[in-house]
């Protein structure tokens, strides 16, 4: 990817930092060679030369570009969890996911994480996007999905003779789960996606309390990730499956549903984030009728919304560290709609709109191992800068609509808003 040569200096807008400090009125950024080199007020700023590039911020918002921290690129109208193996084959489903990436670059998110890859197109995706063969978000891969025989990502019965390589490898004891790690230190991927836990989509079988991974297994995955080099994350919603992943030293945890003090004591003592993704429920619930979802799932989504609020207030509270990110890619919670999940935990989770731009930013960088390189708008970062017509502290909803967006910036190249 690379970065725009010159000088850029955007200015009459109030700034954001991103570290969580109060804005900056009257903000002034400049950027160099895709870089920023100052961002503060504009009373005392370094003089630009005259023949820098300008822009005008219209009194609006000049913040750090967004990162989503839970990105399904090669999801895609998913209205049934057995679409995600048998819809469509991998040629079109790369053409989805390089749709998907340019779309969320539209939306504001200069970089993102993957939660999870059809076939190992995530990891081709980042090349394509680090090579300028398409636009996108800078990418954190995964791949192929691990989880346990039987778990909430193995639906297909036997007697369809169906195998899941595509979506999810699965496991059967820890030497398997050894194994399924190799293949994905050999695709190339950054982070190892697990399943510990069910889901309430799959009410009879595997539902939101269920275990779908041992600890031996968890284990076994992190120390043959760890011991390449790789990261570990999974789709927690269980207590206990919480709890053993972050006793097997897991990296990061997804959703993190149900949390008790026990769980919360040793997810603060090793500073792991998470990632709830809560308005994926939410989307669910209201919009579950009409894509005749059975009551039973649409309970389940009930109960996961609560819980996964309430664990996200005390994760929050108690100083733990929060990624926004939303399972975005299925048929009631397109792609696209990336920043609903910010005005969700404003106004229905209760965070202030500074908080939430903190998590969506600073700590999605944190997370993806970049947080000294992007994620705050600070001198010697990229210049991944999002500029918004009009105050996004006072209606953070105005990030929904990127028809707002004057010019959304990576590495100080303007990809997509107004200005282009």
């Amino acid at each position: 990817m690379t970065n725009a040569v010159g000088t850029t200096v955007i200015s009459n807008g109030q700034l954001v930092i991103g570290t969580g400090a109060a804005p900056i009125p009257n903000g002034y950024v400049v950027c160099v060679d895709g870089k920023i080199t100052y961002a503060g007020p504009a009373a005392g700023a370094p003089k630009a030369a005259p023949e820098a590039n300008r822009i005008d911020a219209k009194g609006g918002t000049i913040l750090p570009g967004l990162v989503e921290a839970h990105f399904h690129p090669t999801y895609f109208n998913v209205a049934a969890l057995e679409d995600l193996d048998i819809k469509y084959p991998v040629e079109y489903v790369t053409l989805l996911a390089a749709h998907n990436a340019k779309l969320a670059l539209e939306c504001g998110y200069t970089a993102a994480r993957s939660g999870g890859s059809l076939f190992n197109i995530d990891v081709w995706l980042k090349k394509a996007i680090e090579n300028d063969v398409c636009v996108g978000p800078r990418l954190a891969s995964s791949g192929r999905e691990i989880c346990g025989v039987g778990g909430l990502m193995d639906w297909n019965p036997d007697f369809r003779k169906i195998g899941m390589e595509g979506l999810v490898l699965l496991v059967n004891g820890p030497d398997e789960a050894r194994a399924a790690v190799r293949k994905l230190v050999k695709d190339g991927v950054e982070w190892v996606k697990t399943y510990p836990t069910g889901d309430a989509a799959a009410p009879d079988t595997n539902d939101h309390h269920t275990l779908c991974m041992t600890f031996e297994e968890m284990h076994a995955v992190v120390a043959t990730a760890h011991n390449h080099g790789l990261k570990v994350t999974g789709h927690c919603r269980a207590t206990e499956g919480i709890k053993n992943a972050l006793r097997a030293g897991y990296d990061a945890i997804e959703h993190g549903t149900f949390m008790d003090d026990e769980a919360m004591e040793l997810l603060l003592k090793r500073d792991v984030p998470c990632v709830p993704a809560l308005y994926f429920e939410l989307a669910s619930i209201e919009r579950g009728p009409e894509f005749k979802m059975p009551q039973s799932v649409i309970d389940g989504h009930k109960e996961t919304l609560e819980g996964g609020a309430e664990s996200a207030r005390k994760i929050l509270k108690a100083g733990g560290r929060l990624g926004m990110g939303g399972d975005y890619g299925f048929a009631w919670n397109p792609h696209g709609d990336y920043a609903k999940e910010l005005s969700f935990f404003v106004n229905y989770v209760g965070f202030s709109p500074l908080q939430v731009l903190t998590c969506a930013t600073k700590t999605g960088a944190e997370i993806m191992g970049r947080g000294d390189e992007f994620g705050t708008l600070e001198a010697g970062k990229l210049a991944d800068v999002l500029v918004v017509d009009g105050d996004v502290i006072a209606n953070i909803g105005l990030l929904e609509d990127r028809r707002n967006f004057l010019a959304v910036m990576q590495g100080g190249t303007v990809k997509a808003g107004r200005l282009v």
